[in-house]
């Protein structure tokens, strides 16, 4: 019996001894690298308070969590900030050094209004930097201090990252200066709210507020990314952890140094993917690509004649699984550059060519769903619809749909057709008034999908819509 016990606690001793051969030893590289990484403190002089009834409206108890912004950007609470205070705002975060003559990469929501930038380094010394230039839309700042023969770190590719290797990040997580943290790389290419022109690395690395703006690391040491936004419902972490890849990085900073600003490519369309019944509804073997549910007047997109419905499947040769591959490729392509599409229109392939335009400054304003006037009943689908008065389509900046009223049991409601929808399109047919909507209904085959596009909240989008046998 104590030969068989002395027997198994020889094995367990040999196969712990087994799987601690195979982690990963971070010292070497922390020693090597955390000497580039810095902490960044910022100052934002305190404004005039505003008058009596003009102040920010708060969050009003019991709103739903899924009303509120889920990706949670580190500093919308800055930690040392003054709070209703009256005074100068502080807050903290995360850079590093990526050449020895003083140019620093942080966040830009990290030095976003900021009156003052300080950089703090490993040695303890603090040095004011000045800011180059900062792009919102990928998340990326370039600061300067004046400075030389600093340890700067070596820039990696984030395309040669694979789903399960392990990544390291140091940063300041709430002020604690030099925190390591590691694990392994979760995801590649995720589309996230507000982050379209930005393909993230999702990790599973802990990451906190502090964090923000520092380095993600690779096995070999070099910089795949910066670490910018965590997904909470709490404000800290909960395993799930997203940086900018570098190659996104780089090419900002190289238009910043060069022109003091980023500029990015854009199509001038609205996109969303395509689901098993969009699919089938389009005659298309499986789901895939970025179906068009709107132009932009006067964009490229609308000038090379690219039409709502059409499926995008290739960008310049790259295969687009999902809609959210889509702006990342864009986005980097240089302005007036010519590109191809490769596209599904009403099941026939097609290549489009247009010039890639510059991405505007401004976005579409949301506006709210109208009122309507007079309902009519469709009980095909179990809904009510009616026509758009000249306020609403001035209001919605369009001028062909029908406003949905009601929805009771139907296909419409198993398609998700909501009150205060447009529909816009129903298959190939142009919904421009209630008797056009009528007449489409009889064209449905039933137990066949159909695609059906409607605009919501100023949004647009396609349904799919199924009639039942």
């Amino acid at each position: 019996m104590l030969k068989k016990l002395s027997w198994c606690v020889f094995l367990v001793f040999v196969f712990s001894q087994n799987v601690l051969a195979q982690l990963p030893d971070f010292t070497e590289m922390v020693k090597t690298n955390g000497v580039a990484v810095v902490n960044i403190s910022t100052v934002q002089k305190a404004k005039p308070e505003p008058a009596e009834g003009l102040k920010e409206q708060q969050i009003p108890e019991g709103m739903p969590p899924e009303m509120e912004e889920l990706f949670k950007h580190f500093f919308n609470n800055p930690e040392g900030g003054n709070g209703g205070g009256g005074g100068d705002t502080q807050s903290l975060g995360s850079g590093f050094i990526i050449s020895k003559d003083g140019y620093v990469l942080t966040n830009h929501h990290v030095v976003k209004d900021a009156d003052e930038i300080i950089v703090k380094f490993s040695d303890r010394r603090e040095l004011t930097a000045k800011l180059i230039g900062s792009d919102a839309r990928t998340d990326v700042a370039v600061l300067k201090v004046d400075a030389t023969d600093l340890p700067a770190v070596t820039i990696g590719d984030p395309n040669k990252l694979q789903v399960g290797e392990w990544v390291l990040a140091i940063g300041s997580p709430f002020g604690f200066e030099q925190s390591v943290t590691a694990g392994i790389v979760s995801a590649k290419g995720r589309s996230l709210p507000g982050g379209n022109y930005v393909p993230f690395i999702q990790t599973d690395v802990a990451i906190n507020p502090g964090n923000s703006g520092g380095p993600l690391f690779n096995m070999e040491g070099q910089v795949v990314g910066i670490n910018s936004q965590i997904y909470s419902r709490t404000g800290g972490f909960m395993g799930l952890s997203f940086s900018i890849p570098m190659d996104v990085v780089m090419n900002v900073v190289n238009q910043i140094k060069t022109s003091g600003k980023a500029s990015h490519g854009w199509l001038g369309v609205q996109i969303q993917d395509v689901t098993r019944e969009l699919a089938e509804s389009f005659g298309m073997k499986k789901p895939q690509g970025a179906l068009v549910s709107k132009i932009i007047p006067g964009s490229p997109a609308e000038k090379a004649d690219l039409q709502i419905g059409d499926v995008i499947l290739e960008f310049n040769g790259q295969a687009i699984e999902k809609s959210g591959d889509l702006p990342p490729l864009v986005g980097v392509t240089p302005i007036n550059d010519k590109a191809n599409l490769k596209i599904i229109r009403q099941g026939t392939e097609k290549t489009v060519t247009f010039d890639v335009g510059l991405l505007p400054e401004q976005v579409d304003k949301v506006t709210n769903s109208p009122k309507a006037e007079k309902a009519k009943p469709t009980n095909r689908l179990g809904v009510i619809v009616t026509d758009l008065t000249a306020e609403d389509k001035e209001a919605l900046q369009i001028t062909k749909g029908v406003v949905v009223q009601e929805v009771g049991k139907g296909a419409a409601k198993v398609a998700g057709i909501q009150p205060g929808d447009i529909i816009l399109r129903i298959g190939n047919e142009v919904i421009t008034d209630v008797a056009a909507f009528e007449k489409s209904l009889g064209s449905l085959i039933p137990g066949k999908t159909t695609a059906v596009l409607i605009q919501r909240r100023g949004s647009p989008a396609f349904l799919a819509l199924k009639i039942d046998k």
